[in-house]
């Protein structure tokens, strides 16, 4: 059965860093993308990042690009997601998803097929 496990989160100060780390299991195949969510106390679940599956290109949102570094170890199925310069509003439980219907990027959650359990990112002072 396939699973995926989230982990690096943490209590950083503004300004720092964390590396996520998410690790799929079960896997039977290369093809599919991965994605980033994240979701803050009180709002819905939003795209961070994405890897596609068919081109291996990779996406970000505008408020963490050139602070966010998605990458993937595909010998041992693990994606990364490096947090850098990390803001406040940064906060929030962040969650690996696969796509393996088509190996696609989707920016919409109901486009993934599996989900993490998520690990809790908090930026304070």
């Amino acid at each position: 059965q396939l699973q995926l496990v989230e982990s690096g989160g943490g209590l950083v100060q503004p300004g720092g860093s964390l590396r996520l780390s998410c690790v799929a299991s079960g896997l039977t195949s290369d093809g599919y993308g991965i994605g980033w969510f994240r979701q803050a106390p009180g709002k819905e679940r939003e795209w961070v990042s994405c890897l596609s599956g068919k081109h291996g290109s990779i996406y970000y949102e505008d408020s963490v690009k050139g602070r966010f570094t998605f990458s993937r170890d595909i010998a041992n199925n693990t994606a990364y997601l490096q947090m850098t310069s990390l803001k406040p509003e940064d906060t929030g439980v962040y969650y690996c998803a696969l796509d393996l219907a088509e190996a696609a990027c989707p920016r919409f959650l109901e486009l993934y097929d599996y989900w993490g359990q998520g690990t809790q990112v908090t930026v304070s002072s």
